[in-house]
């Protein structure tokens, strides 16, 4: 048998007053048949050395990027990132690191963007920054090109004329990159999910607040047109209260997973070893998470999460492996279940049921419902429908009609032009023109470094429960209690909106 208890040790930063002083919480195991003096002498070389010794622990990883210590996250809030507006940026000037699915993507938006200037594109392979450049031509984008190194990122990120910098590399990158890029005065803009770790999440969240730059993850699905919709209506009470959410990622990828010219080095596929949860939680959570108010008068609690068995990942490592012995390293692996559903809590008693499945060939949807007291609504199977009581949906008139009434203003100044340069429908550009027109216009940014990581945390919170049985897991508050007094997001384009668009 044992007692488990918690012991505080004050544990003074250098350099700091009193008043600054942090505490490391420690969990500390101590045996019955330990008597006091023993339990004293613990704590005593607790007090003495456990500090130190998780700093020391932590030298080395700090040579590659600022790493946290415990005692850091049950630190007080550095300074509020939400509904901050940094200072006014007249022409913001962008440098890409990734170009290989997502980051020409977000550079081809960028190229139709008044404001803009794009002074840098990275990636490790020189062909991929060639035929970036190609996007450029026969404009006045003149940007420098950096490959053929792992660090050459790291010039970019130097470059004193760079004001943001998207990341768009695989996911183990973004958090060393976004923290660096954060540490030498740039904005950072990282595609899903933002961090892949608990430790991560927090270093994201410490370092956006130390040094006041913002740390946007490129959630595209905020700027759906019917999530952005309904999302208006939630704020118009449409709704009532939001009772329940639901959102996923269902979106068949398994062949692409497998190929060998989709993904660079096969990371796609090695996230699905060894990780067995939501492991892509934000396309479906971003948006209930906004109409709930997350993180802005709300919080999640905890979750539980459970996933199946895997059926399709081990038998197409072997089908391949019987033609191709490439694919032979691929055998035998622990690969994750196939569908994945994670239930959510939060603080005023709501739910929301998260899913995730890339293996089965389902038909592809992020279910994005949405269950009040007075209405609901519900996108998948498309169109998306809005209902008022009890099976009575509004017919396709009325859907018109209430599409005209709710659209917000960002789609209706916009809109049109995101559908024309596409991108996942003009979702994508959408949510590019948004970003700069923030920085540009010195407006707080819809998604914050809170939302990045608490919607990311959700991936490594998912393993733990369904590591343990689906036992319940608290999910922490990265923004230390100011969800309570923090503002809803602003998509009503009072301000801003003057950034232009050339197509």
């Amino acid at each position: 048998m044992s007692d488990k208890c918690w012991v505080y040790i004050e544990a003074a930063k250098k350099g700091k007053s009193k008043t600054d002083t942090l505490f490391l919480k420690l969990k500390i195991t101590i045996h019955m048949k330990d008597n006091r003096r023993d339990f004293l002498k613990l704590t005593g070389l607790a007090g003495l050395g456990v500090a130190s010794g998780i700093m020391n622990g932590f030298a080395n990883e700090t040579e590659k990027y600022p790493v946290l210590s415990e005692y850091e996250k049950f630190g007080d809030q550095q300074f509020n990132m939400c509904g901050y507006a940094a200072p006014k940026i007249d022409t913001v000037r962008v440098g890409f690191i990734g170009l290989g699915q997502r980051g020409p993507s977000h550079l081809n938006n960028m190229t139709k963007l008044g404001g803009v200037s794009i002074v840098g594109l990275c990636d490790l392979r020189e062909d991929h920054v060639l035929k970036a450049q190609k996007q450029v031509d026969n404009s006045a984008h003149k940007p420098t090109l950096y490959s053929g190194n792992k660090d050459a990122w790291k010039k970019l990120c130097d470059r004193k004329d760079v004001d943001l910098i998207y990341i768009a590399t695989p996911w183990a990158l973004h958090v060393p990159m976004a923290v660096y890029a954060m540490e030498q005065g740039k904005h950072v803009a990282i595609e899903v999910p933002a961090a892949k770790t608990m430790d991560e999440c927090w270093q994201l969240v410490k370092t956006s607040e130390r040094t006041k730059k913002h740390c946007m993850m490129l959630e595209n699905c905020c700027y759906d047109f019917f999530e952005l919709m309904t999302l208006n209506m939630a704020r118009q009470g449409f709704f009532g209260d939001i009772v329940h959410a639901e959102g996923a990622y269902i979106h068949y990828l398994l062949d692409e997973n497998f190929d060998k010219n989709a993904y660079w080095d096969m990371w796609r596929l090695k996230e699905n070893i060894g990780r067995n949860g939501n492991l892509y939680p934000t396309h479906g959570l971003g948006p209930v998470c906004q109409v709930m108010n997350i993180n802005r008068g709300d919080k999640l609690d905890y979750l539980v999460s459970m996933s199946g068995n895997d059926f399709m990942m081990g038998e197409k490592a072997k089908e391949l492996a019987a033609k191709d012995d490439f694919y032979k390293a691929y055998v035998n692996k622990p690969y994750r279940g196939n569908m994945n559903t994670t239930v959510i809590r939060t603080n005023k008693g709501r739910t929301i049921m998260i899913q995730h499945d890339v293996t089965s060939p389902n038909v592809y949807s992020r279910i994005h419902k949405i269950s009040g007291t007075k209405g609901s609504a519900l996108k998948y199977p498309l169109p998306g429908k809005i209902a008022m009581g009890h099976e009575k949906w509004l017919s396709e008139e009325e859907m018109k009609s209430m599409e005209e009434k709710y659209q917000p203003a960002i789609v209706k100044k916009v809109g049109e032009m995101a559908k024309q340069v596409g991108g996942h429908g003009g979702m994508d550009f959408l949510m590019d023109w948004r970003l700069i027109d923030c920085l540009r216009n010195g407006l707080p940014l819809d998604q914050d470094v809170y939302d990045a990581a608490l919607w990311s945390a959700i991936a490594p919170l998912s393993e733990k429960s369904v590591a343990n049985r689906s036992t319940s897991v608290d999910i922490p508050d990265f923004t230390k209690g100011a969800w309570k007094q923090n503002m809803p997001v602003d998509i009503l384009l009072e301000r801003g909106g003057t950034t232009t668009v050339k197509i």
